[in-house]
């Protein structure tokens, strides 16, 4: 495998579209965007794309992934007619982008729809929560890419209302999640609708080693774009350890809110339950708060992230729904309500805030019981998350302080020192009973 690293482009901080192979269409399109400076990840995937390689691609959240894999793609299918199959004239894309949320799909067919105004060009957007006749429709008038979340697209596939048999280039956004055990199942079965011979991009802020022999099977001597390394977190993004116990999370949580009063907030738990009941208890606290989780019908998700971006809403609770890919500019800090129970998903998490090169802050609240998950955390950004303590809340004598000095591979038993009186922990706090 071909591998680029960021450092090819240090020192050409004036690159432009133009420079990296795109046509007078998709370059209107790219200034109707907005862009003017392609990111690193555009920089390096982009010309890979065009020249017809494979790619895998990892980024850190916010730096541009959807238009590295959304522009040389529209510019590759140009001048293929939209096409059918068979004698029921079954529509047939020839692009496919396979993404794991409803609220991913729409976001790409931001960028697409409109760089496919320039194109002329026809993508449709097919996905869970929306009328199924509706979207039909859509194929059936013709559609030259697809963006489709897994379920919906298998379900269109059943009912031979979409072919996948002229599919030129098939990406995988997000494509740590959409190939591990949950996921892996549905793209499976997508893959094999595939033809055989196509160009596969795989693109996701994380490429972790657990999913490194499906990713070589699926692809053919593919340039590998890494612009950060597993596990990096964004430097914008100063993180925070904010040891509690379970019963003191959501007042510390008030409190915290409190003490900033962020423009946005956004608050990750870790069961769809979890998020309705923190968000009942923040309404009784007078915040203004919306819920998001894959449990509430699509058009209220999608009116509780508008008022969100619009700062209708101080504070958004959610789900990993949000974790991955959510484009809303301006928040200013996530806290993790609960350390998620896979390390990756922390990155995703953090990298809400601190995108665009503004500032963020991360909280995670860690509880006795989640020592495991925040060390596999640490583990897996190879740094130790410092501890910080809200000054004026009275925390409980029995929550765990780490260790200052603890490794990022040591195991958990070694991690903590200290008894229930003991001496005064990083920022203030007491250290713990012991493990």
């Amino acid at each position: 495998m071909q591998l680029f690293g960021i450092w090819a482009i240090l020192g050409r901080m004036d690159m432009t579209f133009a420079e990296l192979g795109l046509n007078e269409q998709i370059l209107a399109g790219v200034e109707d965007l907005g862009f003017t400076t392609p990111t690193p990840v555009q920089a390096q995937a982009i010309p890979e794309v065009l020249r017809g390689r494979d790619i895998v691609a990892s980024a850190q959240t916010g730096t541009g992934k959807t238009a590295a894999f959304a522009l040389p793609t529209l510019q590759l299918i140009a001048g293929s007619e939209p096409e059918t199959v068979g004698k029921k004239h079954v529509p047939a894309p020839h692009a496919l982008v396979v993404t794991p949320t409803r609220e991913l799909a729409q976001q790409i067919e931001k960028v697409v729809s409109v760089v496919c105004g320039r194109t002329g060009q026809h993508a449709v957007i097919v996905m869970g929560g929306t009328k199924f006749d509706r979207q039909i429709k859509d194929l059936q008038a013709g559609c030259d890419l697809l963006v489709a979340t897994p379920g919906r697209l298998l379900d269109l596939m059943e009912h031979n209302n979409v072919s996948l048999a002229r599919v030129q280039i098939m990406v995988l956004d997000e494509a740590d999640r959409m190939l591990d055990m949950g996921f892996w199942p549905s793209v499976r079965k997508i893959l094999a609708a595939l033809p055989e011979r196509r160009q596969t991009l795989l693109f996701s802020a994380t490429i972790p080693p657990s999913i490194k022999s499906t990713v070589d099977a699926m692809l053919h001597d593919p340039a590998v774009v890494e612009i950060a390394r597993i596990g990096e977190t964004a430097e914008t993004v100063e993180e925070h350890l904010c040891p509690v116990t379970q019963g003191q999370k959501t007042s510390l949580l008030e409190a915290l809110l409190t003490s900033l009063a962020p423009e946005r907030a956004l608050v990750f738990c870790r069961t769809k339950r979890r998020v309705d009941d923190v968000c009942k208890t923040l309404r009784r606290a007078n915040f203004k708060v919306e819920e998001m989780h894959a449990d509430r019908p699509q058009k209220a998700r999608e009116k509780a992230l508008e008022r969100f971006r619009a700062a209708k809403v101080q504070v958004l609770v959610a789900t990993d729904v949000m974790s991955r890919g959510i484009d809303v500019s301006g928040i200013d800090a996530v806290i993790n309500y609960d350390v998620p129970m896979d390390p990756e998903d922390y990155v995703h998490r953090i990298g809400r805030t601190g995108r665009a090169g503004h500032d963020g802050q991360a909280f995670t609240f860690v509880a006795p019981d989640e020592i495991s998950q925040l060390r596999e955390v640490e583990y897996f950004t190879k740094k130790l998350v410092p501890v910080w303590d809200l000054e004026g809340f009275d925390y409980d004598a029995s929550r765990i302080v780490p260790n200052p000095d603890r490794s990022t591979s040591k195991p958990v038993r070694t991690m903590f020192r200290g008894s229930r009186a003991g001496g005064r922990g990083p920022a203030g706090g007491r250290f713990g009973r012991h493990m």
